[in-house]
């Protein structure tokens, strides 16, 4: 009896936390609140899409090439503030914020599915008037491209594609196996969202530990300050639980774009084998991995990055040179 009473207690306290949780958390994060703390804020606009909001930061001169950035699962064009500024002296750069992540709306009808987020760059590209792009996707964000350039060819010049998402296999982490249960993911996520302490082990996992100087309070916030309201809370779980790639894997023979594939070497998120499978299935590409180097090499090794893309950018094929870098692996050029 003793034993059933803490264990009813224990119970107790556990829901009066979750409770607690739920109730209290704001509904959406308000830019108005945050924009003094966001990075490049002056190049942040807004525009609406299908009834959506959708923040995006643009650098560079209009009528330059254009470059558009889309971030990955959980990310937010912070991802690429490092990079934009160097790649805005040659291009007109636009980093956007997808459909539930960053400070674009995060709506409950929205499906969350790569699919729909590939079609909302297609018109978030025709509200901004730009015709075709080369477009840059990281992680999840490279499945968005790649299903962007198998869904709408003519909008995409040439891809970029950067520790791309393929196909289901990170499904089977632990914790996306776990949110994608009725109730479960609806408890845990808000708190995995939200920690700090979480935050820091997954950089732990994503980033070289030559960089780890990258893991620190100001990377943190941007990354986790988006997301941290009910809003941003089922938009994550919605993502994960409407993950479905498989088909970019099955389809990559018909992309016929000159691709750009950057790889970290150590990338233990997205292991380098899903970069070989992109270089064998795309005839048009180009295979360079970075040594010392994990899930975001934009952020891991900006100068190299932005030097690798400005250079296949030039060149109207998409041709490389033999860096003289021993932190590049040429895979194929």
């Amino acid at each position: 009896m003793k034993a059933r009473n803490v264990a009813l207690g224990i119970g107790g306290a556990v829901g009066a936390v979750v409770a607690w949780k739920l109730l209290t958390r704001p509904n959406a994060v308000l830019w108005e609140n945050v924009a003094d703390k966001i990075h490049h804020a002056e190049h942040s606009h807004f525009t609406e899409v299908d009834g959506v909001t959708i923040h995006f930061q643009e650098f560079g001169m209009r009528g330059k090439p254009t470059l558009l950035l889309v971030h990955g699962f959980t990310a937010s064009t912070y991802v690429w503030q490092a990079v934009a500024p160097v790649l805005a002296a040659d291009f007109h750069v636009i980093a956007v914020d997808l459909v539930g992540f960053g400070f674009s709306d995060k709506p409950k009808s929205f499906d969350y599915t790569i699919g729909s987020q590939a079609r909302m760059i297609e018109r978030f590209m025709d509200r901004l008037g730009i015709g075709r792009a080369t477009v840059v996707g990281s992680s999840y964000g490279g499945a968005v491209s790649l299903t962007l350039a198998l869904d709408y060819p003519e909008r995409v010049e040439k891809l970029v594609l950067v520790d791309a998402v393929i196909n289901n296999s990170p499904k089977k982490h632990p914790i996306m196996k776990l949110a994608k249960i009725p109730g479960v993911g609806e408890v845990i996520t808000p708190f995995l969202v939200d920690s700090k302490t979480f935050m820091r082990v997954r950089m732990k996992e994503t980033i070289h530990p030559a960089n780890y100087h990258l893991i620190n309070d100001e990377r943190i916030n941007s990354i986790l300050r988006p997301l941290s309201a009910a809003d941003g809370h089922h938009a994550v779980l919605a993502s994960g639980r409407n993950w479905e790639a498989d088909r970019i894997e099955e389809d990559l023979s018909l992309i016929n774009q000159p691709t750009l594939i950057i790889w970290g070497e150590n990338d233990t998120v997205i292991p380098i084998y899903n970069g070989e499978t992109l270089y064998n299935s795309i005839l048009n590409s180009r295979f360079v991995v970075l040594k010392h180097c994990g899930h975001v090499p934009m952020e891991e090794k900006p100068e190299i990055f932005a030097s690798l893309v400005a250079e296949f950018l030039k060149d109207k094929k998409g041709h490389i040179e033999a860096p003289d870098d021993d932190e590049i692996l040429l895979e194929g050029i």
